[in-house]
């Protein structure tokens, strides 16, 4: 594993458990060990962004709301509350070690939205040219299940491809990938570098070990994958520890995901990283055979049509046996995809009355993935 300060531009990921304590509140010194490092990285010419989760868990302390399970309005009261606290720990301690910083509050919609997306990586390609340190959250005053990210993982796999970083570290309450949890194996052996993510290695992960978290070894292994596919190399390590950073740059216990070797790049990179697909379309070999030689998806390959999805939405193409092998932008809703599955294209215009495109989904606006590689289906 190469040094931290190698990196051009490096997303941080810190979960809520590391910087909040159940009884008294925010860890000051933990937060100042974390800013110190980031300015070391920062001295050293990377250019560092921060996802920084905490709000809510913060709030909560502050309110006095204690450990119970918490209503959707009062979770999002704690996260007001909890976010002018947050925003102004990170100000005061990376100001310490003279870095300016800027809160960037994101809901679902501002990457999965391609227009907003854009919005949003201009702003925060003018801090990172100012050089500010965005810190960066979900913005839990508004969200609700229907309309988030789930967990600051993926946030943080998304904001690191969308911003071209080549490394996304994730600090946590375990310093790595084991072959199984290890809180209930006692025999499960660490994994120091994880070469691509297969079925195999998401079989290893276990669910979320913190009441403050969302996430766990599950939510960093789809990370990964979104975070490997478009070039971005990942590692996971503890965070628990003073100076997180600076213990990799010691050589202390983390493990290290490869990037792909053929990653997606550009207006790709949003398609390939697109959280949840509106819709699912299940092919049948021939059409995997298809998109791996670079064609576009058409619809005598389609066997089956799943979701409520519209023109233009990112949609999962599925395997006869059921794995995601690409996804893509539709170019038909869901009740026309229905009617045109499985026929030839001389048969869509009799079908739908019109003359319509004779791709389900043209492989420019395709990505395929295949045995964890990535390929761009216009290559």
């Amino acid at each position: 594993m190469k040094s931290l300060k190698s990196y051009r531009r490096i997303t941080v990921k810190i979960g809520s458990a590391l910087l909040v304590d159940r009884a008294s509140g925010l860890k000051r010194d933990w937060l100042t060990s974390l800013a110190d490092d980031i300015a070391v990285l920062a001295n050293a010419g990377a250019e560092v962004m921060v996802v920084s989760s905490g709000a809510i868990a913060l709030g909560r302390t502050i309110l006095g709301l204690g450990k119970r399970a918490l209503k959707l309005e009062e979770s999002q009261a704690s996260a007001a509350v909890g976010q002018i606290a947050l925003a102004g720990a990170w100000s005061d301690a990376l100001g310490k070690g003279g870095l300016k910083s800027g809160q960037i509050l994101l809901t679902l919609g501002d990457t999965e939205e391609r227009r907003r997306y854009l919005n949003a990586r201009a702003t925060i390609s003018t801090l990172l040219k100012m050089k500010a340190v965005p810190v960066i959250n979900e913005n839990d005053t508004v969200a609700t299940s229907e309309i988030r990210y789930g967990d600051n993982d993926r946030l943080a796999a998304r904001v690191a491809t969308m911003m071209g970083a080549d490394l996304l570290v994730l600090l946590s309450d375990i310093d790595g990938l084991y072959t199984a949890p290890p809180a209930k194996d006692p025999g499960a052996k660490f994994i120091p570098v994880v070469d691509r993510i297969t079925p195999d290695i998401e079989a290893m992960a276990g669910a979320a070990a913190s009441e403050l978290s969302r996430g766990g070894m599950r939510t960093k292994l789809d990370a990964g994958k979104i975070a490997n596919a478009a070039g971005t190399a990942m590692i996971i390590t503890a965070g628990t520890r003073l100076s997180p950073l600076m213990a990799i740059e010691r050589g202390e216990r983390a493990t290290f995901f490869k990037p792909s070797a053929s990653p997606v790049k550009g207006y790709k990179t949003w398609i390939a990283g697109q959280l949840e697909p509106a819709g699912r379309l299940t092919v049948d070999a021939g059409a995997v055979g298809a998109l791996k030689s670079g064609k576009s998806l058409l619809p005598a390959g389609v066997k089956l049509v799943s979701g409520n999805f519209s023109r233009g939405d990112t949609v999962a193409i599925l395997s006869p046996e059921g794995r995601e092998i690409a996804r893509g932008l539709v170019a038909y809703d869901a009740a026309d995809a229905v009617r045109i599955a499985g026929l030839k294209t001389a048969e869509i215009e009799n079908v739908l009355g019109y003359e319509a495109r004779s791709a389900m989904i043209h492989r420019d606006d395709l990505v395929v993935s295949l045995a964890g590689d990535h390929v761009l289906a216009d290559d």
